[in-house]
Protein backbone atom coordinates (compact mmCIF):
# COMPACT_ATOMS: atom_id res chain seq x y z
CA UNK A 1 0.00 0.00 0.00
CA UNK A 2 1.99 3.23 -0.91
CA UNK A 3 0.52 5.82 1.06
CA UNK A 4 0.48 9.90 0.49
CA UNK A 5 3.25 11.47 2.31
CA UNK A 6 0.40 13.52 4.11
CA UNK A 7 -1.74 10.16 4.60
CA UNK A 8 -3.32 10.50 8.37
CA UNK A 9 -1.77 8.54 11.39
CA UNK A 10 -5.19 5.90 11.05
CA UNK A 11 -4.52 5.10 7.33
CA UNK A 12 -1.00 4.56 8.37
CA UNK A 13 -2.05 2.48 10.92
CA UNK A 14 -4.16 0.45 8.99
CA UNK A 15 -1.51 -0.31 6.46
CA UNK A 16 0.90 -1.58 8.66
CA UNK A 17 -1.74 -4.07 10.78
CA UNK A 18 -2.76 -5.39 6.97
CA UNK A 19 0.66 -5.60 5.42
CA UNK A 20 1.93 -7.69 8.21
CA UNK A 21 -0.74 -9.98 8.67
CA UNK A 22 -1.67 -8.34 12.27
CA UNK A 23 -5.50 -7.77 11.29
CA UNK A 24 -7.65 -8.19 7.95
CA UNK A 25 -10.86 -6.63 9.34
CA UNK A 26 -10.74 -3.17 10.37
CA UNK A 27 -13.24 -1.14 12.41
CA UNK A 28 -13.54 2.86 11.52
CA UNK A 29 -15.49 4.96 13.43
CA UNK A 30 -15.60 8.50 14.34
CA UNK A 31 -15.79 11.65 11.44
CA UNK A 32 -16.50 8.43 8.52
CA UNK A 33 -19.33 10.86 7.00
CA UNK A 34 -16.59 13.45 6.46
CA UNK A 35 -14.74 14.73 3.12
CA UNK A 36 -11.19 13.62 2.48
CA UNK A 37 -8.56 15.25 0.35
CA UNK A 38 -7.72 13.22 -2.45
CA UNK A 39 -5.87 14.72 -5.52
CA UNK A 40 -7.51 18.08 -5.44
CA UNK A 41 -10.55 16.42 -4.61
CA UNK A 42 -12.94 16.24 -1.67
CA UNK A 43 -14.20 12.54 -1.73
CA UNK A 44 -16.51 10.40 0.72
CA UNK A 45 -14.47 7.84 2.88
CA UNK A 46 -15.05 5.15 1.06
CA UNK A 47 -13.57 6.34 -2.29
CA UNK A 48 -10.83 7.43 -0.07
CA UNK A 49 -10.13 4.18 1.33
CA UNK A 50 -10.31 2.86 -2.23
CA UNK A 51 -7.49 5.54 -3.50
CA UNK A 52 -5.55 4.95 -0.89
CA UNK A 53 -4.74 1.73 0.29
CA UNK A 54 -7.32 -0.61 -1.84
CA UNK A 55 -5.08 -0.62 -5.16
CA UNK A 56 -3.79 -3.93 -4.96
CA UNK A 57 -7.03 -5.46 -5.07
CA UNK A 58 -8.78 -6.53 -8.00
CA UNK A 59 -12.35 -7.24 -6.65
CA UNK A 60 -14.01 -4.54 -4.06
CA UNK A 61 -17.54 -5.29 -2.98
CA UNK A 62 -19.61 -2.41 -1.15
CA UNK A 63 -22.71 -2.67 1.25
CA UNK A 64 -24.98 -0.41 2.85
CA UNK A 65 -28.28 -0.16 4.19
CA UNK A 66 -29.23 2.16 1.20
CA UNK A 67 -27.65 0.68 -1.86
CA UNK A 68 -27.29 -2.90 -0.97
CA UNK A 69 -24.69 -5.11 -2.56
CA UNK A 70 -22.64 -3.31 -5.04
CA UNK A 71 -19.18 -4.19 -6.69
CA UNK A 72 -16.86 -0.91 -7.12
CA UNK A 73 -14.25 -3.28 -9.02
CA UNK A 74 -13.83 -6.81 -10.11
CA UNK A 75 -16.97 -7.10 -11.80
CA UNK A 76 -15.46 -9.24 -14.87
CA UNK A 77 -13.72 -11.31 -12.22
CA UNK A 78 -16.53 -11.70 -10.32
CA UNK A 79 -18.63 -13.12 -13.25
CA UNK A 80 -16.19 -16.07 -13.98
CA UNK A 81 -18.27 -17.40 -10.53
CA UNK A 82 -20.27 -20.52 -11.59
CA UNK A 83 -23.10 -19.41 -8.90
CA UNK A 84 -23.25 -15.45 -10.22
CA UNK A 85 -25.79 -16.30 -12.91
CA UNK A 86 -27.99 -17.44 -10.28
CA UNK A 87 -27.75 -14.58 -8.16
CA UNK A 88 -29.87 -12.85 -9.57
CA UNK A 89 -30.18 -8.69 -8.64
CA UNK A 90 -27.47 -7.92 -5.87
CA UNK A 91 -29.60 -7.94 -2.81
CA UNK A 92 -30.04 -5.53 -0.66
CA UNK A 93 -31.10 -7.38 2.99
CA UNK A 94 -27.83 -7.27 4.96
CA UNK A 95 -27.87 -10.84 5.88
CA UNK A 96 -28.60 -12.27 1.96
CA UNK A 97 -25.61 -10.11 0.89
CA UNK A 98 -23.17 -11.11 3.71
CA UNK A 99 -24.52 -14.35 2.61
CA UNK A 100 -23.16 -13.86 -1.04
CA UNK A 101 -19.81 -12.35 0.09
CA UNK A 102 -19.26 -15.23 2.36
CA UNK A 103 -20.15 -17.80 -0.71
CA UNK A 104 -17.99 -16.24 -2.92
CA UNK A 105 -15.01 -15.76 -0.65
CA UNK A 106 -15.20 -19.93 0.28
CA UNK A 107 -15.41 -20.62 -3.38
CA UNK A 108 -12.01 -18.57 -3.81
CA UNK A 109 -11.08 -20.89 -0.88
CA UNK A 110 -11.73 -24.00 -2.58
CA UNK A 111 -9.70 -22.56 -5.87
CA UNK A 112 -6.72 -21.84 -3.86
CA UNK A 113 -6.88 -25.55 -1.72
CA UNK A 114 -7.13 -26.54 -5.78
CA UNK A 115 -4.15 -24.54 -6.97
CA UNK A 116 -6.41 -22.35 -9.31
CA UNK A 117 -5.95 -19.25 -7.50
CA UNK A 118 -5.37 -16.01 -9.45
CA UNK A 119 -4.19 -14.56 -6.75
CA UNK A 120 -6.89 -11.37 -6.73
CA UNK A 121 -7.09 -9.62 -3.53
CA UNK A 122 -10.76 -8.89 -2.41
CA UNK A 123 -11.83 -5.75 -0.26
CA UNK A 124 -15.14 -5.46 1.20
CA UNK A 125 -16.23 -1.95 2.83
CA UNK A 126 -19.82 -1.97 5.07
CA UNK A 127 -20.64 1.56 5.35
CA UNK A 128 -23.16 2.41 7.75
CA UNK A 129 -22.40 -0.59 10.08
CA UNK A 130 -23.98 0.20 12.99
CA UNK A 131 -27.21 1.27 11.51
CA UNK A 132 -28.32 -2.42 10.46
CA UNK A 133 -25.89 -4.03 12.92
CA UNK A 134 -26.82 -2.78 15.57
CA UNK A 135 -25.60 -2.66 19.65
CA UNK A 136 -28.70 -3.14 22.40
CA UNK A 137 -29.95 -6.16 20.23
CA UNK A 138 -28.69 -9.25 22.40
CA UNK A 139 -31.78 -10.58 22.04
CA UNK A 140 -32.56 -10.78 18.30
CA UNK A 141 -31.36 -14.05 16.65
CA UNK A 142 -30.93 -12.68 13.58
CA UNK A 143 -29.29 -9.58 14.39
CA UNK A 144 -26.85 -11.88 16.41
CA UNK A 145 -25.95 -14.30 13.80
CA UNK A 146 -25.19 -11.74 11.22
CA UNK A 147 -22.77 -10.32 14.03
CA UNK A 148 -21.16 -13.62 14.16
CA UNK A 149 -20.88 -14.22 10.24
CA UNK A 150 -19.44 -9.93 9.90
CA UNK A 151 -17.24 -11.54 12.85
CA UNK A 152 -15.76 -14.82 11.17
CA UNK A 153 -14.79 -12.72 8.46
CA UNK A 154 -12.21 -11.44 10.98
CA UNK A 155 -10.83 -14.89 12.93
CA UNK A 156 -11.94 -17.86 10.90
CA UNK A 157 -11.16 -19.72 7.67
CA UNK A 158 -11.53 -19.61 4.85
CA UNK A 159 -12.01 -15.74 5.50
CA UNK A 160 -8.51 -15.65 6.71
CA UNK A 161 -6.44 -17.89 4.68
CA UNK A 162 -7.38 -15.55 1.59
CA UNK A 163 -5.92 -12.11 0.99
CA UNK A 164 -9.24 -10.01 1.78
CA UNK A 165 -9.39 -7.01 4.00
CA UNK A 166 -12.86 -6.02 5.64
CA UNK A 167 -13.31 -2.26 6.10
CA UNK A 168 -16.46 -1.53 8.98
CA UNK A 169 -17.61 2.13 8.54
CA UNK A 170 -19.67 3.27 11.84
CA UNK A 171 -20.46 6.80 13.25
CA UNK A 172 -20.04 5.47 16.64
CA UNK A 173 -18.56 2.32 18.06
CA UNK A 174 -20.75 1.94 21.16
CA UNK A 175 -23.44 2.09 18.52
CA UNK A 176 -21.92 -1.25 16.47
CA UNK A 177 -23.24 -4.81 17.85
CA UNK A 178 -20.38 -5.73 20.40
CA UNK A 179 -19.60 -9.02 18.74
CA UNK A 180 -17.82 -7.07 15.55
CA UNK A 181 -16.79 -3.65 17.17
CA UNK A 182 -14.94 -5.06 20.41
CA UNK A 183 -13.82 -8.64 18.17
CA UNK A 184 -10.57 -8.92 19.19
CA UNK A 185 -9.23 -9.95 15.91
CA UNK A 186 -10.49 -6.91 14.44
CA UNK A 187 -8.41 -3.49 14.72
CA UNK A 188 -10.30 -0.23 15.76
CA UNK A 189 -9.24 3.04 14.46
CA UNK A 190 -11.08 6.01 15.43
CA UNK A 191 -11.01 8.69 12.29
CA UNK A 192 -10.67 11.98 14.82
CA UNK A 193 -12.47 15.63 12.97
CA UNK A 194 -9.56 17.05 10.73
CA UNK A 195 -6.53 18.65 12.27
CA UNK A 196 -5.13 21.76 11.13
CA UNK A 197 -2.44 20.40 8.52
CA UNK A 198 -5.79 18.88 6.51
CA UNK A 199 -8.54 21.82 7.14
CA UNK A 200 -5.51 24.14 4.85
CA UNK A 201 -4.96 21.72 2.38
CA UNK A 202 -8.70 21.56 1.94
CA UNK A 203 -9.00 25.14 2.16
CA UNK A 204 -6.59 25.46 -0.32
CA UNK A 205 -8.23 23.39 -2.57
CA UNK A 206 -11.47 25.31 -1.96
CA UNK A 207 -10.07 28.14 -2.78
CA UNK A 208 -9.25 27.17 -6.43
CA UNK A 209 -12.60 25.56 -6.38
CA UNK A 210 -14.67 28.60 -5.00
CA UNK A 211 -12.97 31.70 -5.23
CA UNK A 212 -15.38 33.99 -4.93
CA UNK A 213 -15.82 32.76 -1.24
CA UNK A 214 -12.18 33.80 0.04
CA UNK A 215 -10.02 37.04 0.94
CA UNK A 216 -7.15 37.08 -1.51
CA UNK A 217 -5.29 38.63 1.36
CA UNK A 218 -6.39 35.86 4.01
CA UNK A 219 -3.77 32.92 4.75
CA UNK A 220 -5.20 29.24 4.40
CA UNK A 221 -3.04 28.34 7.24
CA UNK A 222 -4.90 30.91 9.84
CA UNK A 223 -8.34 30.53 8.45
CA UNK A 224 -7.52 26.56 9.38
CA UNK A 225 -6.34 27.40 12.75
CA UNK A 226 -9.85 29.12 13.66
CA UNK A 227 -12.03 27.04 12.35
CA UNK A 228 -10.67 23.97 13.83
CA UNK A 229 -13.45 21.48 14.81
CA UNK A 230 -15.37 21.81 11.92
CA UNK A 231 -16.08 18.78 9.86
CA UNK A 232 -14.43 19.04 5.61
CA UNK A 233 -18.13 18.55 4.51
CA UNK A 234 -19.77 21.27 6.78
CA UNK A 235 -16.79 23.56 5.48
CA UNK A 236 -17.39 22.84 2.36
CA UNK A 237 -21.13 23.54 2.61
CA UNK A 238 -20.28 26.89 4.16
CA UNK A 239 -17.66 27.74 1.08
CA UNK A 240 -20.36 26.88 -1.64
CA UNK A 241 -23.03 29.21 -0.23
CA UNK A 242 -20.24 31.99 0.65
CA UNK A 243 -19.19 31.85 -2.72
CA UNK A 244 -22.78 31.68 -4.22
CA UNK A 245 -23.31 34.95 -2.15
CA UNK A 246 -20.27 36.15 -3.32
CA UNK A 247 -19.42 36.93 0.10
CA UNK A 248 -15.67 36.26 0.96
CA UNK A 249 -14.93 34.46 4.29
CA UNK A 250 -13.93 37.47 6.73
CA UNK A 251 -12.25 36.91 10.61
CA UNK A 252 -14.72 38.79 12.00
CA UNK A 253 -16.74 36.06 11.16
CA UNK A 254 -15.00 32.98 11.88
CA UNK A 255 -16.35 32.63 15.33
CA UNK A 256 -19.95 32.59 14.36
CA UNK A 257 -19.23 30.13 11.79
CA UNK A 258 -17.61 27.69 14.09
CA UNK A 259 -20.42 28.12 16.40
CA UNK A 260 -23.11 27.14 13.73
CA UNK A 261 -20.96 24.54 11.67
CA UNK A 262 -19.42 22.89 14.91
CA UNK A 263 -23.05 22.97 16.80
CA UNK A 264 -25.04 21.72 13.67
CA UNK A 265 -21.98 18.48 13.46
CA UNK A 266 -22.82 17.86 17.57
CA UNK A 267 -26.64 17.68 17.03
CA UNK A 268 -28.01 19.80 19.81
CA UNK A 269 -24.90 17.78 22.37
CA UNK A 270 -23.52 20.37 23.32
CA UNK A 271 -23.25 24.62 22.97
CA UNK A 272 -20.76 26.70 22.52
CA UNK A 273 -21.04 29.83 25.60
CA UNK A 274 -20.43 32.79 23.74
CA UNK A 275 -19.19 35.99 26.28
CA UNK A 276 -17.47 39.03 26.41
CA UNK A 277 -17.28 38.97 29.96
CA UNK A 278 -13.88 38.72 31.82
CA UNK A 279 -12.96 37.96 35.88
CA UNK A 280 -13.34 41.69 35.61
CA UNK A 281 -16.81 41.09 35.58
CA UNK A 282 -16.58 38.97 38.38
CA UNK A 283 -17.46 40.38 42.29
CA UNK A 284 -15.13 37.58 44.24
CA UNK A 285 -12.55 37.24 46.73
CA UNK A 286 -8.93 38.62 45.48
CA UNK A 287 -7.27 35.49 46.24
CA UNK A 288 -9.64 33.68 43.86
CA UNK A 289 -9.31 35.79 40.64
CA UNK A 290 -5.49 36.28 41.20
CA UNK A 291 -5.31 32.15 41.04
CA UNK A 292 -7.24 31.57 38.18
CA UNK A 293 -4.94 34.60 36.24
CA UNK A 294 -1.91 32.85 37.30
CA UNK A 295 -3.62 29.59 35.54
CA UNK A 296 -5.12 31.22 32.84
CA UNK A 297 -1.33 33.37 31.92
CA UNK A 298 0.55 29.90 32.36
CA UNK A 299 -2.25 28.64 29.87
CA UNK A 300 -0.95 31.25 26.86
CA UNK A 301 3.12 30.68 27.93
CA UNK A 302 2.37 27.02 27.31
CA UNK A 303 3.30 25.94 31.07
CA UNK A 304 1.29 22.95 30.51
CA UNK A 305 2.87 21.09 33.15
CA UNK A 306 1.99 23.70 35.78
CA UNK A 307 -1.79 23.50 34.60
CA UNK A 308 -4.68 21.65 35.95
CA UNK A 309 -6.23 19.01 34.09
CA UNK A 310 -9.84 20.30 35.59
CA UNK A 311 -11.42 22.85 37.55
CA UNK A 312 -14.67 21.94 40.47
CA UNK A 313 -16.53 25.21 40.84
CA UNK A 314 -18.83 24.28 44.17
CA UNK A 315 -21.08 25.95 46.04
CA UNK A 316 -24.83 27.04 47.69
CA UNK A 317 -27.37 27.70 44.39
CA UNK A 318 -27.32 31.05 43.36
CA UNK A 319 -23.26 31.69 44.05
CA UNK A 320 -22.76 32.48 40.15
CA UNK A 321 -20.78 29.08 38.93
CA UNK A 322 -21.63 29.00 35.30
CA UNK A 323 -21.28 33.12 35.45
CA UNK A 324 -17.91 32.47 36.59
CA UNK A 325 -17.00 29.60 34.29
CA UNK A 326 -17.81 32.74 31.29
CA UNK A 327 -15.80 35.35 32.81
CA UNK A 328 -13.35 32.77 32.96
CA UNK A 329 -13.70 31.74 29.45
CA UNK A 330 -13.82 35.98 28.31
CA UNK A 331 -10.19 35.80 29.94
CA UNK A 332 -8.63 32.81 28.57
CA UNK A 333 -9.87 33.96 24.83
CA UNK A 334 -10.61 30.07 23.97
CA UNK A 335 -14.12 28.19 22.92
CA UNK A 336 -15.96 27.47 25.91
CA UNK A 337 -18.32 23.94 25.30
CA UNK A 338 -21.32 23.46 27.41
CA UNK A 339 -22.74 19.47 27.60
CA UNK A 340 -25.91 19.00 26.98
CA UNK A 341 -28.10 15.94 27.79
CA UNK A 342 -26.51 13.49 25.84
CA UNK A 343 -28.35 10.97 27.76
CA UNK A 344 -30.62 8.88 25.09
CA UNK A 345 -33.60 6.38 25.87
CA UNK A 346 -32.22 4.25 22.97
CA UNK A 347 -29.46 1.32 24.50
CA UNK A 348 -26.27 2.67 23.42
CA UNK A 349 -27.26 6.13 22.24
CA UNK A 350 -26.32 7.41 25.09
CA UNK A 351 -22.76 6.22 24.75
CA UNK A 352 -22.63 6.98 21.22
CA UNK A 353 -23.61 10.85 22.00
CA UNK A 354 -20.77 10.95 24.50
CA UNK A 355 -18.41 9.53 21.85
CA UNK A 356 -19.33 12.05 19.30
CA UNK A 357 -18.94 14.90 21.83
CA UNK A 358 -15.48 13.53 22.70
CA UNK A 359 -14.66 13.69 18.93
CA UNK A 360 -16.03 17.27 18.72
CA UNK A 361 -13.98 18.16 21.86
CA UNK A 362 -10.63 16.76 20.65
CA UNK A 363 -10.43 18.35 17.41
CA UNK A 364 -11.09 22.13 18.79
CA UNK A 365 -7.82 22.77 19.86
CA UNK A 366 -7.64 24.75 23.28
CA UNK A 367 -10.88 24.83 24.93
CA UNK A 368 -12.85 24.80 28.04
CA UNK A 369 -15.51 21.90 28.71
CA UNK A 370 -17.97 22.91 31.12
CA UNK A 371 -20.27 20.38 32.73
CA UNK A 372 -23.05 21.88 34.85
CA UNK A 373 -25.01 20.00 37.12
CA UNK A 374 -21.77 17.65 37.33
CA UNK A 375 -23.84 15.63 40.30
CA UNK A 376 -26.39 14.42 37.95
CA UNK A 377 -24.77 14.53 34.65
CA UNK A 378 -21.72 12.52 35.34
CA UNK A 379 -23.32 9.08 36.50
CA UNK A 380 -21.95 7.10 38.97
CA UNK A 381 -19.55 4.04 38.75
CA UNK A 382 -22.56 1.61 40.12
CA UNK A 383 -25.83 2.64 40.17
CA UNK A 384 -27.11 -0.38 40.90
CA UNK A 385 -29.90 -1.97 37.88
CA UNK A 386 -31.71 0.77 37.76
CA UNK A 387 -30.62 2.02 34.28
CA UNK A 388 -29.04 -1.26 33.39
CA UNK A 389 -25.69 -0.05 33.78
CA UNK A 390 -26.06 2.53 31.74
CA UNK A 391 -24.64 5.33 34.21
CA UNK A 392 -21.82 3.42 35.25
CA UNK A 393 -20.58 3.12 31.10
CA UNK A 394 -21.17 6.58 30.55
CA UNK A 395 -19.14 6.94 34.35
CA UNK A 396 -15.97 5.07 32.70
CA UNK A 397 -16.07 6.64 29.57
CA UNK A 398 -15.74 10.27 30.64
CA UNK A 399 -13.47 9.37 33.67
CA UNK A 400 -11.07 7.57 31.03
CA UNK A 401 -11.37 11.09 28.88
CA UNK A 402 -11.42 13.50 32.01
CA UNK A 403 -7.59 11.67 33.15
CA UNK A 404 -5.63 11.37 29.61
CA UNK A 405 -2.75 13.43 30.20
CA UNK A 406 -2.56 14.66 26.72
CA UNK A 407 -5.35 16.67 26.92
CA UNK A 408 -3.67 18.73 30.02
CA UNK A 409 -2.89 22.15 28.64
CA UNK A 410 -5.20 21.67 25.85
CA UNK A 411 -8.88 21.00 27.23
CA UNK A 412 -9.55 21.67 30.77
CA UNK A 413 -12.63 20.54 32.92
CA UNK A 414 -14.73 22.57 34.74
CA UNK A 415 -17.32 20.95 36.91
CA UNK A 416 -19.97 22.80 38.23
CA UNK A 417 -22.18 21.62 41.34
CA UNK A 418 -24.15 22.89 44.17
CA UNK A 419 -23.84 19.46 45.56
CA UNK A 420 -20.40 18.09 44.92
CA UNK A 421 -20.69 15.52 47.66
CA UNK A 422 -22.57 13.66 45.21
CA UNK A 423 -20.32 12.90 42.26
CA UNK A 424 -18.26 10.38 42.32
CA UNK A 425 -14.78 10.49 44.57
CA UNK A 426 -12.09 9.17 42.01
CA UNK A 427 -14.00 11.93 39.61
CA UNK A 428 -12.42 14.92 41.58
CA UNK A 429 -9.21 13.03 42.20
CA UNK A 430 -5.94 15.45 41.19
CA UNK A 431 -5.23 14.47 37.61
CA UNK A 432 -8.99 14.54 36.96
CA UNK A 433 -10.02 17.64 39.35
CA UNK A 434 -6.83 19.74 40.68
CA UNK A 435 -8.54 22.38 41.71
CA UNK A 436 -11.76 22.90 44.12
CA UNK A 437 -12.92 25.74 44.13
CA UNK A 438 -16.06 27.10 46.93
CA UNK A 439 -17.63 29.40 45.92
CA UNK A 440 -19.85 31.10 48.71
CA UNK A 441 -22.39 33.74 49.58
CA UNK A 442 -20.85 37.14 51.53
CA UNK A 443 -20.09 36.58 54.72
CA UNK A 444 -19.96 40.21 56.00
CA UNK A 445 -22.64 43.82 55.69
CA UNK A 446 -19.70 45.33 53.90
CA UNK A 447 -19.58 42.43 51.39
CA UNK A 448 -23.07 42.62 50.97
CA UNK A 449 -23.18 46.05 50.24
CA UNK A 450 -20.18 45.70 47.74
CA UNK A 451 -21.64 43.34 45.89
CA UNK A 452 -25.28 45.01 45.43
CA UNK A 453 -23.14 48.36 44.72
CA UNK A 454 -22.11 46.29 41.40
CA UNK A 455 -25.02 44.70 40.42
CA UNK A 456 -26.49 48.27 40.85
CA UNK A 457 -23.80 49.66 38.40
CA UNK A 458 -25.66 47.91 35.67
CA UNK A 459 -28.62 50.17 36.48
CA UNK A 460 -26.92 53.41 36.50
CA UNK A 461 -27.92 53.56 40.12
CA UNK A 462 -25.49 52.52 42.20
CA UNK A 463 -25.65 54.46 45.34
CA UNK A 464 -21.17 53.49 46.40
CA UNK A 465 -21.06 50.84 48.96
CA UNK A 466 -20.87 52.82 51.77
CA UNK A 467 -24.07 54.37 51.35
CA UNK A 468 -25.87 50.96 50.89
CA UNK A 469 -23.60 49.71 53.98
CA UNK A 470 -25.56 52.20 56.12
CA UNK A 471 -28.71 49.88 55.57
CA UNK A 472 -29.69 46.63 57.56
CA UNK A 473 -28.11 44.36 54.91
CA UNK A 474 -28.39 40.51 55.38
CA UNK A 475 -25.45 38.80 54.96
CA UNK A 476 -25.46 34.96 53.11
CA UNK A 477 -25.93 37.27 50.17
CA UNK A 478 -25.49 35.23 46.70
CA UNK A 479 -25.31 36.85 43.18
CA UNK A 480 -28.43 35.44 41.83
CA UNK A 481 -30.27 36.31 45.50
CA UNK A 482 -28.61 39.97 44.99
CA UNK A 483 -29.05 40.43 41.44
CA UNK A 484 -32.73 39.73 42.36
CA UNK A 485 -32.67 42.38 45.15
CA UNK A 486 -31.34 45.07 42.70
CA UNK A 487 -33.86 44.17 39.66
CA UNK A 488 -37.01 44.81 42.73
CA UNK A 489 -35.10 48.26 43.62
CA UNK A 490 -34.52 49.32 40.15
CA UNK A 491 -38.52 48.77 39.62
CA UNK A 492 -39.45 50.49 42.43
CA UNK A 493 -37.29 53.38 41.27
CA UNK A 494 -39.03 53.47 37.97
CA UNK A 495 -42.70 53.07 39.30
CA UNK A 496 -42.53 54.72 42.72
CA UNK A 497 -40.08 57.86 41.33
CA UNK A 498 -38.11 57.74 44.44
CA UNK A 499 -34.55 57.47 45.29
CA UNK A 500 -31.96 54.10 45.23
CA UNK A 501 -31.56 54.11 48.94
CA UNK A 502 -35.07 54.71 49.70
CA UNK A 503 -36.26 51.89 47.51
CA UNK A 504 -33.29 49.23 48.94
CA UNK A 505 -34.38 50.48 51.95
CA UNK A 506 -37.82 49.12 51.33
CA UNK A 507 -37.12 46.56 49.11
CA UNK A 508 -35.25 44.88 52.23
CA UNK A 509 -38.55 45.13 54.15
CA UNK A 510 -39.64 41.72 54.76
CA UNK A 511 -37.12 40.88 52.94
CA UNK A 512 -36.85 36.48 52.87
CA UNK A 513 -33.97 34.49 51.64
CA UNK A 514 -34.70 32.87 48.32
CA UNK A 515 -32.90 29.98 49.94
CA UNK A 516 -33.54 28.25 53.32
CA UNK A 517 -30.90 28.99 55.80
CA UNK A 518 -30.80 25.12 57.02
CA UNK A 519 -29.88 24.11 53.21
CA UNK A 520 -27.95 27.12 52.57
CA UNK A 521 -25.51 26.46 55.28
CA UNK A 522 -25.55 22.70 54.24
CA UNK A 523 -24.31 23.52 50.74
CA UNK A 524 -21.61 26.00 52.24
CA UNK A 525 -20.54 23.30 54.31
CA UNK A 526 -19.92 20.68 51.96
CA UNK A 527 -18.50 23.20 49.21
CA UNK A 528 -15.81 24.35 52.00
CA UNK A 529 -14.63 21.22 52.86
CA UNK A 530 -14.13 20.26 48.88
CA UNK A 531 -12.21 23.32 48.98
CA UNK A 532 -7.61 22.43 47.98
CA UNK A 533 -6.91 25.64 49.40
CA UNK A 534 -7.88 27.51 52.56
CA UNK A 535 -6.92 30.51 50.93
CA UNK A 536 -10.00 30.49 48.72
CA UNK A 537 -12.40 30.37 51.68
CA UNK A 538 -13.14 34.04 53.73
CA UNK A 539 -11.66 33.87 57.30
CA UNK A 540 -15.07 34.48 58.36
CA UNK A 541 -16.75 31.99 57.28
CA UNK A 542 -14.15 28.89 57.36
CA UNK A 543 -15.67 27.64 60.94
CA UNK A 544 -18.78 26.35 58.69
CA UNK A 545 -16.29 23.83 57.16
CA UNK A 546 -15.48 22.45 61.08
CA UNK A 547 -16.39 19.07 61.45
CA UNK A 548 -19.18 18.64 64.20
CA UNK A 549 -17.76 18.19 67.63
Amino acid sequence: MALDSDAPDWLRELALAYESGAHGQFVLHGNVADRFVLAGRLVSLSQYLDAQVLGGFQIVFSFDAGNGLALLRGAERVREWPAFEKLGPWPRDPRAAMDVIAHYLRYRANLRALGRSDGNGVALILRGIDQWLPGGQSGDFGIASLASLVRDFASEPPYTDLPFVSLLLADNLNDLHPLVAFNPRAARLRIALPDVPSLTRALAQLRIDHPAAFDPQQGDESTAQALAGVSLSALQSMVRQRAHEKRPLQPADFVAIKKTLVEGEAAGLVEFLETRRTLDDYHAPGALKTWLRQDIALWRAGETRALPMGYLFCGPVGTGKTYLVECLAGEAGVPVVKLKNFRDRWVGSSEGNLEKIFRLIRALGRCIVFIDEADQTLGKRDSGSGDSGLSGRLYSMIAQEMSDSDNRGRLMWILASSRPDLIEVDLKRPGRVDVKVPLLPTATVAESAALLNVLLKRFDIAPGAEAIASLSLPTLLTPGAAEALAVKVYRRVCTDQIDVLAALRESLTGYQAPVPAEVMQFQMRIAIREATDVQFVPEALRHFGEAPT
